[in-house]
């Protein structure tokens, strides 16, 4: 599919990527089993948020000097649009994986670790979603539709559902898990597996590690079709990904202790998806402006956080 990204721009950010990932790992103590402070998840919050924006600056400047400005300007707004898309909807896989953490009593100085392998996997999971995602719509570009459509059932069922939590198949999956894996009994520091008579086993840790994985996948059915909705590039969906995920592990710590205070952001995401959904369906009729796309989506995701805000006891969670 064709791409504002030429073969030089896709190497260069891959390894910006791997830089980035490596300066998470070692300059930031992902690998250390310690506790991450309010004071630090903020810091690394607000710095995550800005180096996306100051890539999407250079992307458009870069753009602006190879290109022209209207292509330029297109994909600046496509990228921060889906950037948004995609870190509002990460908010809403943060329930799940408070409810993971908790359901196995997971301490927070151990859940950093499993952050930061989940994040390498969900990096790889969606580059193989979205380069498979952008050879379909290149084949076959009536999918797209499908996609909208999908949008479309998924915003309403979301709104409409009870449990805020997307119905994720977990004993299933945990009883697939015991009965082909050895599992510890209790955990063992932040080590995913363990000797226990001269066998092989995994610790629970390992477990929770399958599960956010397995709700990233899950989740990324939905975020996937609506970056699509949005453009169909594949490396401004790429990056905006990327960006998206790379700042999730730091957000959770700042979010923690008030993911049950924003319930009507539930009811946002699933506005959002609707809204998405009906641009893709009404765009061979007409094409909604990528700026009015971009203010819809962050006009309902603060309108969402100031009603949670304002009415607490009307909208606590279940």
């Amino acid at each position: 599919m064709p791409s504002v990204a030429d073969s030089a721009l896709w190497i260069g950010f891959v390894l910006f990527v791997c830089c980035l990932l490596a300066l998470d790992l070692f300059a930031f103590g992902g690998r250390k089993a310690q506790i991450m402070g309010m004071k630090k998840a903020l810091s690394l919050s607000l710095f995550w948020i800005l180096l996306a924006l100051l890539f999407n600056l250079i992307l458009w400047v870069y753009l602006n000097q190879t290109q022209d400005s209207v292509i330029a300007n297109e994909n600046a707004l496509n990228f921060l649009t889906g950037y948004l898309v995609e870190k509002s909807l990460s908010v809403d896989n943060l329930f799940i994986f408070l409810m993971i953490f908790n359901a196995f009593q997971i301490p927070p100085a151990l859940q950093k670790r499993v952050f930061t392998y989940g994040i390498l996997g969900a990096i790889i999971l969606r580059g193989i979603m979205i380069a498979l995602g952008a050879t379909l719509v290149h084949e076959f570009s009536w999918i797209l539709y499908l996609f909208g459509l999908f949008l479309l059932f998924t915003g309403i069922k979301m709104a409409l559902s009870k449990n805020t939590h997307h119905p994720l198949q977990e004993s299933v999956l945990m009883r697939l898990c015991r009965q082909y894996l050895r599992v510890t009994a209790t955990l063992h520091g932040e080590r995913f597996f363990v000797k226990e008579k001269d066998l092989l086993a995994v610790t629970p840790l390992f477990l929770v590690l399958i599960l956010i994985e397995f709700s990233d996948l899950a989740f990324a059915t939905d975020s996937i079709p609506a970056i699509f909705a949005i453009t169909q590039d594949p490396f401004i969906i790429f990056s905006s990904n990327v960006f998206a995920i790379l700042g999730l592990r730091s957000l959770y710590f700042v979010l923690a202790g008030l993911l049950q205070r924003f319930a009507y952001l539930h009811y946002g995401l699933a506005l959002i998806l609707v809204l998405i959904g009906v641009k893709l369906l009404l765009e061979p009729f007409y094409q909604l402006p990528a700026v009015v796309t971009l203010l819809s989506v962050f006009l309902i995701l603060l309108g969402s956080v100031m009603l949670s805000l304002v009415f607490p006891q009307k909208a606590k969670c279940p």
